[in-house]
């Protein structure tokens, strides 16, 4: 090269005229400076490829290593003197690598200068600086700016997450329980190590009951806060005691005969409040109209079938399309709440079997329901009792023998039924169970409970209180029913706490007992947390080894001790004003009622056995109050009683020609007492004991005495699917209702929850008897009894197969 050849011709004449020594110097001289550039070289070498930062796609990277390859070949364009850039036209042409710091903290990109002042900057240098300073700065702008997009695009996602988080939570469950329900399933749940041994099971025991008593403790340092409950409680009773007092009523010549009607006693109105009474203060009333009477004309032949989506499994009031287009909002399932339509509808539903066959796909590996040929079978199993449910019933019995099926606990609920085998096989341990589940949650699952001739509504706890009085079910339970109790400071396990009687049991069988994933034990944290709180006593958790499952068992305190002694007010305690009975379209609150103290108040104390409480009258029944039939309330229910024993087996069993061997779904529309239930005891039939939410609220009575009932209001459509009842008793209920709304919707009502060949028994006033009698020879129901006599009257009629051929205008 021309510069090595300039050095070497000036070198070879000094060589010439000096001495070997000389040469060796100059030799020595020029090694060094070779050593010199070779490591100059290396140095700038060291630079080529520049730490990258964790902001670089992928792509990018990959040009870095196709641009590394190339670093090498160019290597020896690069001066001595480290350049990075050359000018062209007098422009700085930007280098291929640049040295960015990337992450690195401040500490590690310090220049020469800032140690001592050593190795100042040239102007290249300073150029260069500037250079890779611009594009950092750059970088870091786009940077921030991405970074702030995608920062915005997360907290919209989080506020969107936030706001449907109960339909998120909702759906993981379901997506969780449609893999169980394929078979599916989680192999982290079979390891042992995740499962809970009965060490832990008694530890579990040992916590929850040193936290109640620390609790206590707590609370005795308080003394002026317990005198301040206790004054509380002295204000609620106060306000009980209020409640029943009333006038002496004058005497009404309305005697209750067993060979007669009975009719009810102007002069009771005063001594009974209704559930829309109680519920009206709760919550703002819907606004009835009051212009409602009889019909103008009856439809006669111009029924026509109902033109509706859901097709014959139509429940007007939970599949009305159009309000559920309206809601704001699902995360509480408010789309699985009664929406009913405005006007009720006029038309009737066709025909046709069970067709869901997809259950049994579902259901099918835990013994729910099976496909034997061209019919469903029900094995009797369940997502927590594959082998039976007699099984889980009886390892249930044995974890706390007081339960006592069928005689300390006859009257229980259960959440989340799926086909209702428990409830089902709980008719052999002389136990009734009222069993609910959203519709359609699982294909039709209430509709199969209800073929199989077990007690069943479509219900979902969701925004609303559930259609029952406070303090009535002798047992709660809840076996995989996916209800997120401890959400919401735990709000629907105080509907629960609402709904149990004082003293109760509720039976928790699900994972989180019996599992140590690690949403189980949240979820079973929170769970312990929150009932210490509510001072519900753990009793006992225990384990099915033949399920493979396990079950906590949690007992309501039967005192205000507890709640007394409580350190922190959570969850609170109701307000005085907030009534437990309000339950008809009433929201849920937060919140826990005082347990009664007072001896002569309802919940003070536990029925008698099964079966004795059914004809005893309630300990709680004021003799000062008269009753629905004009006689003091205690005598009122056993001559109530008396009567419909001589009517059911006098006229019922003998007189109207029902085959009662093919009944077995019953519902008394209005039920008073709970008397035609309690007069069927011995037959092989279960009665809903309906009370409409403008009559005297007996409902708590009929629970009392060891039955079961629903509010509702027949100026709406009931939560049932069609054809679901065998026969339906109606008893001085039309005349009643007709004033506030018409008789032909309330009609198609009874014609769409009633199955073909059912019997429908109305004893009412001669006019309104007359009346029905028309509306159903309309829709060719065949009337096999009418008899008027005293202006009172009886008709017995039964369904048939006719059905309209047009259809309605669709109303969606």
């Amino acid at each position: 090269m021309a510069i090595g050849g300039g050095r070497s011709s000036r070198s070879g004449k000094r060589i010439s005229s000096s001495s070997p020594s000389s040469y060796t110097s100059t030799v020595t001289t020029i090694a060094f400076i070779a050593l010199c550039v070779v490591g100059a070289w290396m140095l700038t070498s060291t630079s080529v490829a520049p730490p990258q930062t964790a902001n670089l796609t992928s792509k990018a990277a990959t040009t870095l290593v196709s641009t590394e390859s190339d670093a090498a070949a160019t290597t020896n364009v690069v001066d001595q003197s480290g350049s990075a850039s050359r000018t062209t036209n007098g422009k700085k042409k930007q280098s291929v690598f640049e040295d960015n710091p990337g992450d690195l903290p401040a500490d590690a990109i310090k220049t020469d200068q800032a140690d001592g002042g050593k190795g100042a900057d040239t102007d290249q240098d300073k150029d260069n600086k500037h250079t890779q300073i611009s594009e950092e700065s750059t970088m870091t702008t786009a940077q921030s700016a991405n970074q702030q997009v995608i920062s915005d695009e997360t907290m919209t996602q989080q506020n969107t997450k936030a706001a449907d988080k109960p339909n998120i939570v909702f759906e993981e469950q379901q997506q969780q329980q449609r893999m169980e329900d394929a078979g599916v399933q989680n192999p982290a749940e079979e390891k042992p190590e995740n499962k809970v041994t009965e060490e832990d099971q008694a530890q579990r025991m040992q916590q929850q009951q040193q936290q109640m008593q620390d609790n206590a403790q707590k609370k005795l340092a308080e003394p002026t806060q317990q005198h301040d409950h206790q004054q509380q409680q002295q204000n609620d009773e106060a306000h009980h005691q209020e409640r029943i007092k009333v006038e002496n009523p004058e005497k009404t010549s309305e005697v209750v005969s067993s060979g007669m009607i009975p009719k009810e006693s102007k002069e009771s109105k005063r001594s009974w409040s209704t559930q829309a009474g109680e519920s009206e203060s709760q919550k703002e009333r819907r606004k009835e109209d009051e212009t409602k009477g009889q019909d103008s004309e009856l439809p006669k032949d111009t029924w026509q079938l109902c033109n509706v989506t859901a097709g014959p499994d139509y429940i007007p009031c939970l599949d009305n399309e159009k309000a559920l287009k309206k809601l704001r909002t699902t995360g509480h399932f408010e789309h699985r709440e009664r929406h009913c339509p405005e006007e009720p509808p006029t038309c009737l539903i066709w025909y046709h079997n069970v067709p869901h066959t997809k259950l049994a796909e579902f259901k099918g590996h835990q013994n729910w329901v099976k496909v034997t040929g061209e019919f469903l079978t029900f094995p009797g199993g369940g997502t927590q009792f594959i082998h039976g449910a007699l099984h889980y019933i009886d390892f249930l019995q044995r974890a706390v023998p007081k339960i006592g099926w069928g005689k300390h606990t006859r009257v229980i609920l259960d959440v989340g039924c799926g086909v209702a085998s428990f409830g089902g096989y709980m008719f052999e341990r002389d136990v009734l169970t009222m069993s609910f589940a959203p519709k359609d949650e699982h294909e039709a699952q209430v509709q199969f409970a209800l073929e199989r001739g077990i007690p069943a509504i479509s219900a979902v706890m969701g925004s609303k209180r559930l259609p029952f009085p406070s303090a009535v079910f002798d047992l709660i339970h809840c076996a995989r029913c996916r209800v997120p109790w401890h959400n919401e400071g735990g709000l629907l396990l105080l509907e629960l706490n609402r709904l149990l009687r004082p003293g109760g049991y509720f039976v928790w069988s699900a994972t989180p007992v019996y599992q140590k994933l690690k949403d189980d034990v949240e979820i079973w944290q929170a769970m312990s947390a929150l009932t210490v709180s509510m001072c519900w006593d753990l009793v006992t958790i225990k384990r099915d080894k033949l399920n493979k499952i396990g079950a906590a068992i949690y007992r309501k305190p039967s005192t205000n001790d507890c709640y007394d002694q409580r350190k922190k007010n959570f969850p609170p305690m109701c307000p005085n004003d907030d009534d437990p009975n309000a339950a008809w379209s009433v929201p849920l609150q937060a919140c826990m009622h005082r347990v009664p103290s007072e001896p002569s108040i309802r919940g003070s104390r536990w029925p008698d056995d099964w079966p004795r409480r059914l004809q005893k009258p309630p300990y709680w029944l004021n003799s000062t109050q008269m009753g629905i039939y004009g006689k003091p309330a205690p005598q009122d229910f056993t001559a109530d009683y008396h009567h419909w024993k001589n009517v059911v087996t006098v006229t019922y069993i003998k007189g109207l020609g029902i085959n009662w061997d093919g009944v077995r779904n019953v519902m008394d529309m209005r039920a008073v007492y709970g008397g035609f239930a309690a007069a069927l005891k011995d037959m092989k039939v279960w009665v809903v004991n309906v009370v409409n939410v403008d009559s005297p609220d007996t409902l708590p009575i009929i629970f009392e005495r060891g039955l079961f009932g629903i509010y509702h209001d027949w100026c709406e459509s009931y939560s049932t699917y069609p054809r679901t009842y065998d026969l339906l008793h109606a008893d001085h209920l039309l005349s009643k209702l007709k004033t506030r709304c018409k008789l032909v919707p309330v009609l198609a009502e009874v014609d769409r929850m009633l199955r073909p060949g059912g019997t429908f028994i109305v004893r009412d006033e001669s006019s309104t008897v007359g009346e029905v009698e028309g509306i159903l020879k309309s829709m060719h129901w065949e009337v096999h009894l009418t008899n008027n006599n005293d202006k009172q009257g009886i008709l017995s009629a039964q369904k048939g197969d006719w059905r309209p051929e047009t259809f309605a205008l669709s109303s969606s």
